[in-house]
């Protein structure tokens, strides 16, 4: 059962080569940018704290925190590739990852736990809010892994 893909043929129309990196940047973006266009609408269409409370923009603050600290270290700092040590070594970096990491799903549980006690079990007239900030999440967490895992180093030089 392990080998039963083996002989499918797969198109070879993908190879992005050279452009990986950017292609990984843009949809890293694209995706980063909606989910903040998506929390901004829900607060313009919503603007009462009735409607949606303000606390919850603070998912989609430490999410973004977490984006630019799980891509603030590199791949090689990662696996002790790199010459220097900095201030921690090998060992710094994989732990600042590790922050990085659990700060995003915690920010990803937080929005859903908003969506479901906030505006699902709570009988509310709307639920777009809640939406928004669960999809802004989980928008910035894809993000964050698109921009951490699609890109290369070795074209870096």
């Amino acid at each position: 059962m392990a080998g039963f893909l083996d002989n499918v043929q797969w198109p070879v129309c993908f190879d992005l080569g050279e452009k990986r990196n950017t292609v990984a940047s843009v949809a890293a973006g694209v995706s980063f940018f909606s989910g903040w266009w998506v929390v901004i609408d829900a607060a313009v269409m919503y603007p009462s704290q009735d409607q949606l409370n303000h606390a919850f923009h603070t998912c989609g603050v430490f999410s973004t925190i977490a984006f630019f600290m799980v891509n603030a270290v590199s791949n090689g700092q990662v696996r002790g590739d790199v010459y220097g040590d900095g201030c921690l070594g090998r060992t710094g970096a994989r732990l600042w990852l590790f922050l990085g990491l659990m700060l995003m799903f915690a920010s990803l549980i937080a929005a859903t736990w908003i969506l479901f006690g906030a505006f699902v079990v709570v009988p509310s007239k709307v639920v777009y809010p809640g939406l928004s900030i669960f999809f802004q999440n989980l928008l910035i967490f894809f993000s964050t892994l698109i921009y951490k895992f699609g890109r290369t180093e070795d074209l870096w030089g």
